[in-house]
Formats: structure tokens, sequence, C-alpha cells
């Protein structure tokens, strides 16, 4: 079976979890990867078969998304050009990432596909919102990788098609521990921003984990470290708490491990309104910044006793054997010829 595996570039979370679902995936037939977006930090360690600028989201050094730079990369006659070339026809499955390009493709050429991740839970109206949606984010979050079939990930399962999220193996088996550091990763903020507010905490030392940083670097009571998976896990296993953003990863793993998690959205990044909200439910602590009433809030919560433990104990692989599953109906268990036109039309699809 060829499979086409096509990745969303923008942040670090895609690639982490393409990371680790890769070589289970790969048991399954012969696998291509287009990775598709200009603004991550991390390297997908594996052979890269189509390679695009993509669409791209950028940010402020203040916690919010950069219109004016995200406008700027856009580019519709290279991206129309490379929606014709991607050849999705030849390919038996199409699982898609929440990656704009591969979307347009395979509507373009008539070619079923799959999304695959954790925007694809947002199709089902259980999915947790933020009190006050946006029209736009509504529509980007339902159309930027439109699809035939869908198969979503989130903290929780709101919905049939949603499935728990993927764990990376390392995270999964560890012994946490607390070595009475806070780990942070805040990507829409600008190192100087994270010293001027990290500083005004003596009593606390911190990992901070920066896209501007080579080599790690000691500030006072922070410590800066490069964005490294190997590194990144390690403080995070260790961490008595973690300050991030609202994404999707980092919040699922903090929460498997049980630790203290603060979340603090990208302002205009409605995903992370949406993420945050749910975590909310769960009796997360949200932030809206780091300015304003963020030093007491702080406080508050490192001298907490509460954490949230949650078991995401479905390995990798039997997640990957549910999408398959679900993807497919396999007619003769002995086939491994399986054509795209056996997708099911009555799984998964909605209208």
């Amino acid at each position: 079976m060829k499979i086409l595996y096509s990745v969303q570039a923008t942040g670090n979370g895609h690639i982490s979890r393409a990371m680790e679902l890769l070589p289970y995936l790969q048991q399954y037939g012969d696998v291509d990867i287009f990775l598709s977006g200009a603004n991550s930090s991390l390297i997908l360690n594996a052979p890269i078969k189509y390679r695009s600028k993509g669409l791209s989201l950028f940010y402020t050094c203040n916690g919010s998304l950069s219109y004016s730079k995200t406008a700027g990369a856009l580019a519709p006659y290279r991206l129309w050009k490379e929606v014709r070339d991607l050849p999705v026809e030849k390919y038996d499955l199409v699982l898609n990432d929440f990656e704009c390009i591969t979307s347009i493709a395979c509507r373009y050429k008539k070619i079923p596909s799959v999304n695959f991740g954790h925007q694809a839970s947002f199709i089902s109206p259980f999915t947790p919102r933020p009190e006050q949606k946006t029209w736009l984010g509504e529509w980007i979050l339902k159309n930027y990788a439109r699809a035939s079939h869908y198969i979503g990930l989130h903290f929780q399962r709101y919905d049939k098609f949603i499935l728990p999220p993927v764990i990376k193996e390392e995270i999964r088996n560890a012994e946490p521990t607390d070595k009475n550091y806070i780990t942070v990763y805040l990507p829409s903020y600008c190192e100087p921003v994270l010293e001027k507010v990290f500083h005004t905490l003596p009593d606390y030392s911190f990992q901070i984990f920066s896209k501007e940083t080579s080599i790690p670097k000691t500030s006072r009571n922070i410590l800066f470290l490069p964005v490294n998976k190997i590194q990144f896990n390690e403080s995070l296993i260790n961490c008595t708490g973690i300050i991030t953003g609202g994404g999707f990863e980092t919040p699922a793993e903090a929460l498997h491990l049980g630790k203290k998690l603060i979340v603090i959205p990208i302002k205009g990044q409605y995903e992370q309104l949406c993420n945050a909200a749910a975590l909310e439910k769960m009796n997360i602590k949200k932030l809206d910044g780091l300015d304003g009433d963020f030093n007491n809030e702080f406080h508050k919560w490192v001298s907490s006793k509460e954490s949230s433990l949650v078991s995401y104990n479905l390995s990798t692989k039997k997640i990957l054997e549910e999408v398959i599953h679900l993807a497919f109906s396999f007619k003769n268990e002995t086939r491994n010829d399986i054509s795209v036109d056996e997708l099911p039309a009555n799984l998964l699809h909605l209208s």
C-alpha cells in the first residue's frame, strides 16, 4: 500500500506527533511525507518526499499572531502550482494532518483523504469552544484542510470519531519526578519579554525553551534551552509544573505525567482558545497573558497542591491500528493491495 502522509510544519506539535507515528505507519506500506510550513523548530528525522513553505503562522514578541508576517508569506501562484503538481492520485491512502495544499489537491483531483489529527476533532459540535466563538476561527478549523473523512485527537473523547492524544513512548513510559523547577514553552514570546517577567520571580527556577538560542545559557534564575526533543522531554518529566501555550501535544503530555499546568493561548489563534476552554473544563488554569496579574496567579498556582492526572495509556501502535481500522473496510485480511476505493463511505463521513 502506498501512503501519503502530509504534515503541517507550523509550530512543533504536528512534527512531534509525526515522528512518533511514522515507524508504526510504515508497517502498513510505503510512506511518502509531504512537509508543509515554515515556522517550526523541530526537524522531522525522516526522508521528505515533498517540501513546501505552505501556509504558515508567524508571531509577534508579545504572545499574539503577526498578521502582517503571516499575510506577507502568502504566495498564491506557488501554492496553486503545488496543488496542481502534488500527485495525490498515486496513493492508496492520503493521511492529512491539517495541511492545506494536500486538501485542495485531493478535492481538485477528486481523491478521498483522511484528515487525521487534533484539528479534525473540531468537526464535531461537541468539542469544547470558548464562550465567544468567532466565525473566522470556526471557518478555518472546518475548511483549512477539508477531507472526505475525519479522525480526531483530543484531551477527551467528545465524539465517536475522536481518539485520545498520541503520547510519545518516552513520555508514556516515564516515571515523573519533581526537581524543583518550572518548564516554560511560550514560542510566541521573545526572550527579552520572558526575562523581564520571570526575573521578577527570583525564588523559583525556570527552564525556558526558546527558538532564539542554539546552546544553553543562564540568565539569573532562568536557564534558556534550545527547542530540542530529548531535552524538552527530560525537562517535562522532571519539572514541578509547566507554563505553555494553548497547543495540544504539550498540555496532553503534562496531563499524562500529572504535572501542574498553566496554559496561555496565543492571542488571535482560535484553536488555542478552544483548547484552553477544554482544559478549563478539566480544572486547568488558563491565563490571557504574561502581563497584568500574572505574578499573583503564578504564586497561587505554584503553591496549590492540585494537579491533573489523565492516563493516556493507549499506545501509539494501538491508536494507529484504530485509525487504519476506521479508515479502511478490509474485505480480506490477507490482502496487501487495499485500494483507496475501499474507504467506507458510511464510516466517519461527516456531511
